[in-house]
């Protein structure tokens, strides 16, 4: 992310602002900067007497205050990191003032996770001013496979885009779960190593032939056996394949699949800026395209809204996830 690699560059050239208002949704980002802030702004010796952390639950915008305006002991600066400060949501506007007379001496870090800071605010404005304002937003689902290459590229490995959207498959698009898997794999494997679905199985746990991106594969190919030998895998194993996120994953695919029948420009690179897709997986919609045509991918996506509803207990009791997954070969394939 662009802004992350500024606000690091400028605290590198010692452009360091007196307040960092790290908010927004994704949590991995502001983690990540307040991190950088509190092992690099102060030395190891200036740490002990000018470095400290609050947390939202249990201070007050009253005590943050007192702590920002104190002097640092033998130092430059102080740094103080208010975590969790969302806590802190009802009052944080009583900020403002402190930010309109800040401490040029203190760096205060707040980290305002899964929240926004209303724009039309008076400490939003302040801070404008004064410091930095950072939003971490999610990311959508179809960039992490791009967000995995990218930092694995920088740490001297490379994946395959099969190998990267199993991963999202598995561990969805939480940032912080992925990071702490790709960091298991850079512990085990050499640099320059080249990430497959078989490292993935093998050192995460993600079963390469047995998943919900294999299942969608065999659907769209409309290989019946090797989507039933998938939907019994899964019948056998519940916990780790639930229901909700299969149908989920398929209505997705579908509802792609749809919007693909109504493109004019069915090319590599049109198709997948219009599906927001890596380009790599164009081709699967293009093998599906020929099997489902457009009436029929209507009443799938029909059919797969009545099977959710069924797997959250809706018109249906006591069925089992096997026999859901079965209902759903029969009305898609």
């Amino acid at each position: 992310m662009e802004e992350v690699k500024r606000i690091v560059a400028d605290i590198r050239s010692g452009d360091i602002k007196p307040i960092y208002f790290l908010f927004g949704e994704e949590p991995y980002y502001i983690d990540k900067i307040s991190e950088f802030i509190e092992q690099n702004v102060l030395s190891e010796e200036e740490r002990g007497f000018n470095q400290m952390s609050l947390y939202g639950r249990d201070a007050s915008v009253d005590e943050i205050v007192s702590n920002a305006k104190r002097f640092p002991m033998m130092a430059e600066r102080q740094v103080l990191v208010v975590k969790e400060a969302q806590d802190l949501s009802r009052t944080i506007e009583n900020l403002t003032s402190y930010v309109n007379n800040i401490q040029p001496s203190t760096v205060l870090v707040i980290c305002y996770k899964y929240k926004k800071l209303d724009k039309r605010k008076k400490l939003y404005k302040a801070i404008q001013k004064e410091g930095v304002l950072f939003e971490s937003k999610k990311l959508y689902e179809d960039k992490i496979p791009e967000w995995i290459r990218k930092v694995l590229l920088g740490r001297g490995y490379t994946i395959t885009p099969k190998a990267a959207v199993l991963m999202v498959e598995f561990l969805g698009n939480d940032l912080g779960r992925i990071n702490k898997e790709l960091e298991k794999l850079q512990a085990i494997l050499p640099k320059q190593t080249e990430i497959t679905p078989e490292l993935v199985e093998e050192h995460i746990g993600i079963s390469k032939d047995y998943n919900n991106f294999e299942l969608k594969k065999a659907i769209g190919e409309r290989d019946i056996v090797k989507a039933t030998r998938i939907i019994n895998y899964f019948a056998q194993n519940p916990k780790a394949n639930p229901f909700i996120l299969t149908i989920s994953l398929l209505q997705i695919f579908f509802t792609q699949l749809l919007k693909y029948h109504g493109l004019n420009d069915h090319s590599q690179r049109s198709v997948a800026s219009a599906l927001r897709i890596n380009p790599f997986f164009v081709r699967e919609f293009q093998v599906a395209a020929r099997n489902y045509p457009m009436k029929k991918v209507s009443a799938i996506i029909s059919s797969l809204r009545e099977l959710d509803l069924k797997g959250k207990g809706v018109g249906a009791t006591n069925i089992t996830q096997g026999d859901l997954l079965k209902e759903l070969l029969v009305k898609v394939i």
